[in-house]
């Protein structure tokens, strides 16, 4: 999950139960004929047993080798082209560093390592291992985005550790976080800064977006259980105090916040879009990981004021719409990021299953339409606001969180139909690539893999297709960026 909208390819992106007995709230929105809901049952929406038909899939073994063929297709362009870079342009065959021009830390490499592990491509993970080994530099003289650091990188070295044993990768990872720590330790509030250098240990950046000032708990969190060290699980949770304490009457958030005084840059609610997605994602992550009953109790009441301050029906479908965080009252116009199709696993995750599933509907209903999603629609009628597509993997998280709760086949045929969209219109010689305005022919592709592809977008469906022995089905847990923190079996 993932706090940016993006424009282009260049810029970083930003993933319990509640009363079912009563509707806590019903108000008209007048800007789009929308109903406002509660934590309640919601009407007009089916949420029973849904059918499949029309839908068909393989069997799930020839799914699983089609999976694969396609992701090592991607991944032997990233290795024939791009190898030691950041990100492959599959088009052209050139490379993209993610952090800054000049500086790569072989990005597309620590994304995958746990990918590949799933898949049983153990000398292609060798291979990522050996090169971290060598030549991966975590003291490079470069600002670096804390965030971005954080899920990718400290994330992929721990999951690349689980999954090998490989006590240098631990090292590594722990380096990375001790040189980014000073982003959290260095801020009067506890709220990080946005960029770090790398080598000399300045901060700079003020202005945090919501999912950046929290996204970081189940990573460091788990590097501290690993380590022993609690210095990075207690500064992630200083910075959820900072934010949490911030909190209106009405138990909602705005979408910044300033790192050195804790003020509110704006008024705006925008959950579950960026950039505060992930913020909500790693309250139930972190409390679900590492057994934290106040993260758990966080996740609680935000989402309870979520779904009773945000939550609309528009033709039918349920949606969530930015408010003002004091009021609740509405703003903005009618927009939903792809980028927020995650939330539909969080909620069944969380225990709210109906609402999961019939926010999970709003976004098939919108894939139906499209033959892969757009960036952002106008929920009152599905209309492609941003046309573009980041190869995002939040639709395919959620088919694969409500899969793996509900055992429903309805969320198997669904991803795959997501899968068969990417593969048909995305898939160049070279890769895959990020496309420019999806509801044009030919969708005027791009040229770039972001390295989260590697980590995310068909790990979903190799897990849900495979029934691969290396992953524990009942208790494993993912990241925001797809990192398998707890669950991965020899």
């Amino acid at each position: 999950m993932r706090p940016y909208l993006t424009a282009g390819p260049d810029r970083p992106r930003s993933r319990r139960s509640f009363s079912r007995r009563s509707l806590l709230s019903t108000v008209t929105c007048a800007a789009t004929g929308a109903t406002l809901l509660g934590a309640a049952p919601l009407p007009g929406i089916t949420t029973g047993p849904w059918d499949g038909s029309g839908r068909s899939i393989p069997s799930a073994d020839v799914v699983a080798e089609q999976v694969r063929q396609e992701y090592l297709h991607g991944w032997l362009g990233y290795v024939g082209r791009a190898w030691g870079y950041d990100e492959l342009r599959p088009v052209t065959g050139g490379h993209h560093d993610f952090f800054a021009p000049g500086y790569s830390f072989g990005l597309s490499i620590v994304e995958a390592l746990d990918t590949l592990y799933l898949m049983g491509e153990d000398a292609e993970l060798a291979r990522c291992c050996d090169w971290i080994d060598a030549h991966l530099d975590p003291a490079q003289n470069v600002d670096t985005h804390v965030f971005e650091a954080v899920i990718r990188i400290v994330g992929g070295l721990v999951a690349g550790y689980q999954a090998t044993g490989r006590g240098s990768l631990l090292a590594r990872a722990r380096e990375f976080a001790d040189r980014l720590l000073p982003a959290f330790t260095k801020s009067p509030t506890g709220v990080p800064y946005t960029h770090v250098n790398m080598r000399t240990g300045a901060v700079r950046g003020t202005s945090v977006p919501l999912a950046e000032a929290g996204t970081s708990v189940m990573e460091f969190g788990m590097l501290s259980r690993l380590t022993g060290d609690a210095r990075y699980y207690d500064a992630s949770m200083r910075a959820y105090r900072a934010v949490l304490d911030r909190r209106s009457s009405l138990d909602l958030l705005a979408d910044t916040i300033h790192a050195e005084s804790g003020r509110w840059l704006d008024s705006v609610c925008s959950t579950p879009d960026p950039p505060v997605d992930s913020f909500y994602e790693y309250l139930w992550g972190g409390g679900a990981l590492l057994a934290d009953r106040q993260l758990t109790d966080w996740y609680r009441l935000t989402t309870a004021a979520t779904l009773r301050h945000q939550a609309v029906v528009s033709s039918g479908r349920l949606w969530f719409r930015a408010v003002d965080y004091r009021t609740g009252r509405p703003s903005g116009p009618p927009r939903q990021s792809e980028l927020g199709s995650f939330y539909a696993g969080l909620l069944a995750k969380g225990g709210d299953l109906e609402h999961g599933a019939a926010y999970y509907r709003s976004w098939t209903d919108a894939l139906d339409r499209y033959p892969v999603l757009p960036e952002t629609l106008d929920f009152t009628d599905l209309r492609a606001v941003d046309r573009g597509n980041q190869l995002r993997p939040e639709y395919p998280n959620s088919a694969f969180d409500l899969w793996r709760i509900t055992g429903d086949d309805y969320y198997r045929q669904t991803a795959y139909q997501w899968f068969l969209g990417m593969r048909g219109n995305q898939r160049v010689p070279g890769g895959y690539t990020v496309a420019g305005d999806v509801t044009a022919p030919g969708m005027l592709l791009g040229d770039l893999t972001p390295a989260y592809w590697f980590a995310e977008n068909l790990k979903y469906l190799w897990l849900m297709f495979s029934a691969t022995p290396r992953f524990d089905y009942r208790n494993g847990i993912l990241s925001t960026e797809g990192k398998v923190l707890r669950g991965l079996k020899a």
